[in-house]
């Protein structure tokens, strides 16, 4: 059967049951009760919050030579290969450009994303899918030099290397010949599989795709609970692809919630429903957005993880409600249903007015209030780079959609 025929799913019947599948969660939401934002406020809010971020990283970039990865008393520390981080800093510099058309933004993304290069045929880290689609698809789809298409195109070749065909899943973490986490399945890996579905709608191979879909059934099927709340982990046996059960490196423990990995899971599925077509993804991510957005404290502004004991009164974490607020939007035109594009303005909005780092002269970063890695003490409400990045990302869905659409690719099947 063709790709086409196999995962383009855009039958009546599917969107029957997209509609079926959406009803339960449609008649149950609590936020949908919530006042709506007033759009001239929230335009005004959020263009002042893109301009700061551009006088910025004006100030800013081009003293950049490396990947930023986490701010250290509001200065950048860096990385020299990326990390798992590296894709985002030239994606907020090609942000920049779109908001402002400063072509010295457009010069630096492409200097920053050539800089990766060498990570094309890194075959061990999940995180291929963060490092080229801000920086490598971006660039080829904003300026079609083929150089960035078809650079994109192997790290999508060395990332599905890392699928494990008897459990039906992508290996986050270790090497491919290490046996230490050959099982271990993370929510972040939702946001990779879009490398996978740009190398086939590029190629026609069908693989790519294929393990794509499989690994977010896989994901489906074991990470969400029946409220809607997910762990960070799961493990499997990589041998035979049985279950052992939830675990978390960056949760409160396997039974919490961690708020950005839910917010992955958002963003993820809802892109995958975009990719696909089937109706099925598009209610998992419902279900998970339901979840974040009742667990959400009135100040829109995250914890760090939604089931950690000091709840509702802990320590936030902008980054995943900068993330949650692109799945939202995404939500929002995948299902029609208004209330969640107003959840996503009520965040964005929050970040803008109580996250950004105007009040200081020496942060160099825009968003504060980000938590790394809380169990590890790694980064307590500092400012990362995909912060940034989701923020502007965020901002421009809701300014500037057409110009997103033509960096991200915003379509649907």
């Amino acid at each position: 059967m063709s790709l086409s025929r196999r995962h383009l799913l855009t039958t009546a019947a599917g969107a029957a049951a997209a509609t079926t599948a959406l009803a339960p969660s449609a008649q149950a939401t609590p936020f949908a009760a919530a006042p709506a934002p007033d759009p001239a406020e929230t335009v005004r809010t959020l263009r002042t919050a893109a301009d700061y971020a551009v006088t910025k990283l004006r100030a800013v970039a081009p003293g950049v030579t490396s990947f930023p990865v986490i701010t250290k008393f509001e200065k950048w520390t860096y990385s020299d290969n990326g990390d798992w981080v590296g894709g985002f800093w030239p994606g907020t510099l090609w942000m920049a450009w779109l908001h402002s058309g400063d072509a010295q933004f457009r010069s630096l993304a492409l200097a920053s994303a050539d800089r990766l290069a060498p990570r094309r045929t890194d075959t061990a880290t999940h995180d291929l899918g963060f490092l080229f689609y801000p920086s490598w698809v971006t660039a080829w789809r904003l300026t079609g030099d083929p150089k960035w298409r078809d650079g994109a195109l192997q790290a999508a070749s060395s990332l599905v290397k890392r699928y494990n065909s008897a459990g039906r899943f992508i290996r986050a973490w270790g090497a491919l010949n290490e046996s230490a986490n050959a099982g271990r399945v993370i929510m972040d890996t939702m946001m990779n599989l879009d490398l996978l579905t740009f190398a086939s709608k590029q190629t026609g191979d069908p693989r790519y795709l294929d393990a794509a879909v499989a690994h977010a059934r896989t994901a489906q099927r074991y990470f969400p609970r029946p409220d809607g709340s997910t762990p960070h982990v799961y493990d499997f046996d990589p041998a035979t692809g049985a279950p052992l059960g939830p675990n978390t490196v960056q949760g409160y423990s396997p039974s919490s919630c961690w708020s950005r990995g839910q917010a992955w899971g958002v963003y993820g599925f809802t892109t995958m429903h975009r990719r696909t077509g089937d109706p099925q993804f598009l209610a998992t991510a419902t279900k998970l957005a339901d979840y974040a957005l009742g667990a959400l404290t009135p100040d829109n502004v995250p914890v760090w993880d939604y089931l950690a004991p000091q709840q509702p009164y802990d320590i936030k974490d902008s980054s995943a409600g900068a993330v949650l607020a692109c799945g939202l939007l995404d939500l929002s035109a995948a299902t029609g249903r208004p209330a969640y594009r107003e959840a996503a303005l009520r965040i964005l909005t929050a970040l803008a007015t109580t996250c950004l780092t105007t009040r200081s002269t020496r942060a160099q970063a825009v968003l504060a209030r980000a938590t790394r890695n809380r169990p590890a003490e790694d980064g307590i409400e500092v400012s990362v780079p995909y912060g940034d990045y989701y923020l502007l990302e965020g901002i421009l869905r809701v300014l500037r959609p057409t110009d997103v659409d033509r960096a991200i690719d915003l379509s649907s099947v």
